[in-house]
């Protein structure tokens, strides 16, 4: 894939005069009218009119003199969750189709359109954000970029194509146990997933109110640190790159390592391999613990009664009109009794305390963001397979929502190969700072890792 330009290149040519946010989201339209391309399975829902009228205004304002932030004038998609004023919500369903209209924009929406960020339209997703496989039976599949025959991953599905194939300069998901990083990584992108608490979630449909965050997919690391602040209702700036020289940084070796398809165990290697000859002190920890994990999730863990709460009387209604995969897991949670979803919540934060105690001298933890490339979208056909591998694909980054920590995910695939994912997990609520140690190792990477 030819690379895309970076949101801080976007900006200094908006700012030299080279382009104007029309010329920008005109480009972007037309990449998703192409009939040849992915733009009818990629967005749901287009706002060209209202793009092209925000554009405009931006350029304006530019000419006044006045660009709100780095994001002014960029053509931003949204993932199918957000609450747009005026629009119905569907979250990649039809089950939502009689739904009121949004009486208002999520924060997150208010806070990108103020720092006049211009929303092209609403990507696709996994129906309610329950897979990071990324197929949906109502909308159609996005093709990956890399082969339209495989998956994008999910659930953000849509989210990453759209950065890939020129119709949006940064995407906006949700990731809950992987729906940020899984299809970033998948599709040879850099995807940031926050701390819970730092971006608000109000105005998006829940899947599990306990692990949901919200978190940009771009072109670097540097594209996620400017849209994160400016989600987080920060001042978009970039935080200076820390060098991997002298940093700390732990490997888990439970779970994290296991079953790894050759490609992907490769590029780990030699990500991890550049990051020592930069200087990094790399240890590999045990981690023991990760393995209590399937037994104090045995149920179905948090998302399934959290998400069973949410949508009992819809399935009750509209139960016909779901996705069946879909409506299958979430009907799990009737399963888990009141009692048992509060020894969870207590099990979590035992977890989290013992993990801590074990990894918190590290500067960031690196392990393979999904223990797999993307499978062909034809490997799914069968129900047994489509459970096995999206479990797979969720498996390590769903411990890090489990622990709610802050993690990255960057691009190690060597060029014309299947992308690979490298995840970068820091400290919960350290997130400008593993935003500079991503840059950092980005940097690293970029220059050195393939050289060898």
């Amino acid at each position: 894939m030819t690379p895309k330009p970076t949101l801080a290149r976007l900006a200094a040519d908006l700012a030299a005069g080279r382009t104007t946010s029309r010329d920008l989201v005109e480009a972007a339209l037309a990449r998703i009218a192409d009939p040849a391309g992915e733009g009818k399975r990629v967005f749901v829902k287009v706002y060209a009119e209202t793009a092209r009228a925000a554009a405009d205004a931006q350029d304006r304002l530019r000419a006044a003199g006045y660009a709100a932030s780095p994001l002014a004038g960029l053509p931003v998609s949204i993932k199918d969750l957000f609450d747009v004023a005026g629009d119905v919500t569907l979250a990649g369903s039809k089950a939502l189709d009689d739904a009121s209209p949004a009486k208002a924009d999520a924060p997150i929406v208010a806070r990108l359109k103020a720092a006049g960020a211009v929303i092209v339209g609403r990507t696709n997703m996994t129906e309610f954000a329950f897979s990071g496989v990324g197929i949906n039976p109502h909308y159609g599949t996005p093709g990956n970029p890399f082969s339209r025959s495989l998956i994008p991953g999910g659930s953000s599905a849509g989210a990453p194509v759209s950065v890939a194939d020129g119709m949006a300069a940064v995407a906006i998901g949700t990731d809950t146990g992987g729906s940020v990083r899984i299809p970033a990584a998948l599709c040879g992108l850099v995807g940031f997933k926050p701390t819970q608490y730092r971006v608000p979630r109000d105005g998006a449909t829940p899947l599990s109110t306990t692990l949901d965050s919200i978190g940009p997919i771009g072109v670097s690391v540097g594209c996620c640190a400017l849209t994160d602040a400016v989600m987080a209702g920060e001042a978009a700036a970039l935080p200076a790159p820390m060098s991997p020289d002298g940093l700390r940084i732990g490997i888990p070796q439970t779970i994290m390592l296991d079953d790894l398809e050759a490609p992907v165990a490769v590029a780990f290697r030699r990500a991890v391999s550049a990051l020592a000859r930069a200087g990094a002190k790399i240890i590999e920890l045990p981690l023991e613990m990760l393995g209590e994990l399937p037994r104090i999730n045995l149920k179905g863990g948090l998302p399934v009664i959290e998400a069973f709460a949410w949508h009992e009387k819809l399935i009750e209604r509209r139960g016909q009109d779901y996705d069946p995969r879909i409506r299958t897991r979430i009907a799990r949670g009737c399963e888990m009794t009141a009692a048992e979803y509060i020894r969870l919540v207590e099990a979590r934060g035992d977890f989290i305390r013992r993990f801590d105690a074990e990894a918190d001298t590290f500067d960031a933890l690196l392990m393979p963001t999904v223990p797999m490339t993307a499978p062909p979208i034809a490997a799914f056909a069968r129900d047994e397979d489509y459970a096995r591998l999206n479990l797979k694909l969720l498996r390590n980054t769903a411990i890090i929502n489990f622990l709610d920590r802050c993690a990255l995910t960057l691009p190690i695939e060597q060029p014309g190969t299947a992308p690979v994912g490298l995840m970068v997990v820091g400290r919960h609520g350290q997130d400008r700072q593993l935003l500079a140690i991503g840059m950092g190792i980005e940097e690293k990477l970029t220059t050195e890792a393939w050289r060898q």
